[in-house]
């Protein structure tokens, strides 16, 4: 059984150096110290990230995600029915994006944020 500890989600923040430029085509060896997995959760992680620019395309088989912004503003994309839905998230705000939809980030300026994402995680550049 894991043990339960306390976790400062502004101290983990603090520990990470912002990533500015972030492209569908950004590797995970340019954006590592930009994210953090402060903890296994269920089938995946606790993750905070701190950020500028565009993710890829994503989407979760084996659960639903919780996205939290903590500071900043970011635009969530969601593909569903054949059409693409915005959700604009600011500080404070969080979002659920149901299992298996493919969803995206479009981040002009900086934002940090929290996530509780199940694994593994597909990814792709293309549109879905």
């Amino acid at each position: 059984m894991a043990k339960a500890q306390s976790i400062s989600i502004q101290e983990a923040l603090n520990t990470l150096t912002f990533f500015s430029g972030r492209t569908p085509y950004s590797t995970d060896a340019e954006t590592a110290d930009a994210f953090s997995c402060l903890s296994e959760f269920q089938n995946g992680g606790l993750y905070v990230g701190h950020y500028q620019g565009n993710s890829e395309w994503e989407r979760h088989g084996y659960g639903d995600e919780l996205v939290m912004v903590i500071d900043g503003q970011t635009t969530l994309f969601i593909w569903q029915d054949d059409h693409e839905t915005a959700h604009t998230l600011t500080a404070g705000s969080l979002i659920v994006v149901p299992q298996g939809l493919w969803h995206r980030f479009e981040t002009p300026e900086e934002v940090k944020i929290l996530t509780i994402t199940p694994q593994p995680t597909d990814h792709q550049t293309e549109h879905p």
